[in-house]
């Protein structure tokens, strides 16, 4: 199965959120963390991330009788590169995007049900901006939205930290205005 096949869908792709920033954990922990999600489930997904090379096993340890692996995310197997997500047809590019979708409101809604969630303390925002922009303001804009991003998500864990989830969406919403003023 390749890196697409595995992300293309929403509990693994939440295994993926939950074992980014070089964190090693246990199906076990993972469970914890993704408490919507049945321990069957969660199980079965980290045997397919681990078995496509995307979930390394990072230690084992013996645990009342069973072997109990933590898992470290192979982080360069888990990006989907430029030159694939380029020649994926559009009909492909719906199924990334709708399972995309679905793992951000299931990630929101769990964020939602547990207990002391405050969306106003916690700054959770979810706004949209329409912009129009040139190629190159485009490019421009998304090497400083990338640059800022590269600052912080190597961010190590600490008890000051909160993980947050930041799902930068781009997409052309109409047509260049060139092409319609050609209408």
């Amino acid at each position: 199965m390749d890196t697409v096949d595995l992300l293309l869908h929403p509990v693994r792709l939440r295994i993926v959120h939950a074992m980014s920033g070089g964190r090693t954990l246990t199906t076990s922990r993972l469970c914890t963390l993704l408490p919507d999600v049945s321990k069957a489930t969660v199980y079965r997904h980290v045997g397919v991330l681990a078995d496509g090379g995307l979930l390394e096993i990072a230690g084992e340890q013996r645990v009342r009788g069973t072997i109990e692996r933590r898992y470290r995310l192979r982080r360069e197997r888990a990006v989907i590169d430029a030159d694939t997500a380029a020649s994926v047809p559009p009909e492909d590019h719906r199924r990334v995007f709708a399972v995309a979708m679905a793992t951000l409101l299931s990630e929101f809604n769990a964020y939602l049900d547990r207990p002391g969630a405050a969306p106003a303390a916690d700054l959770v925002g979810y706004r949209q901006h329409a912009m129009w922009l040139s190629p190159d303001e485009l490019t421009e804009m998304i090497g400083e939205m990338r640059e800022v991003l590269l600052r912080r998500i190597t961010n190590e864990p600490s008890p000051q930290r909160t993980r947050y989830l930041v799902s930068p969406i781009l997409f052309p919403s109409e047509e260049s205005q060139a092409a319609s003023d050609e209408e």
